[in-house]
């Protein structure tokens, strides 16, 4: 019966002591390295925006994000930054256009384009937990980095270094 004890134990303490080594801020997302989802999106004012748009022959960033959301007006500093250099796409969730345009006014636009994913269907083919998240998808349309949440002064290093590997 102790030998059954100490091996239920020592099984229980190694899946505790495993878990312990994983960083709970990292989410994995099963579409890294794979093309990115077909979608067709309602654009803000302007066409629709598909994925054909992000086939572009650039790198892109493209941001999940919603006016409604405080972590994504506090990223929004950092998204103006990267848009100077770089291609930033929207995919504004469950977002209605009168409150995302008056918060584009007061904070700015970075977006190149801006997708409404009005009922989140395209969010959840992303894989999106929560807003907001990020990923990198270069030029053939393949993900290649996500970013799970707001993006902060001290994340710009790592986003930029993922963007210049790239080219």
């Amino acid at each position: 019966m102790r030998i059954l004890f100490l091996i239920f134990f020592c099984f229980f303490f190694f899946i505790f002591y495993e878990g312990l080594k994983k960083d709970p801020k990292e989410i994995p997302s099963n579409l890294i390295s794979k093309k990115i989802p077909e979608f067709n999106l309602k654009g803000f004012n302007s066409s629709e925006m598909t994925n054909y748009d992000l086939y572009k022959s650039e790198i892109k960033i493209i941001n999940f994000f919603a006016s409604w959301c405080p972590p994504c007006q506090i990223e929004h500093e950092q998204l103006m930054h990267l848009s100077k250099k770089n291609s930033v796409f929207g995919i504004a969730k469950k977002n209605q256009l009168d409150e995302l345009s008056s918060w584009l006014k007061r904070l700015g636009n970075p977006y190149t384009k801006i997708g409404m994913d009005l009922e989140g269907d395209v969010s959840i083919d992303w894989g999106v937990y929560g807003l907001p998240e990020t990923f990198i998808v270069d030029e053939e349309g393949i993900i290649k980095y996500k970013h799970v949440g707001p993006i902060m002064k001290r994340d710009l290093k790592e986003l930029e270094s993922v963007i210049k590997n790239l080219r």
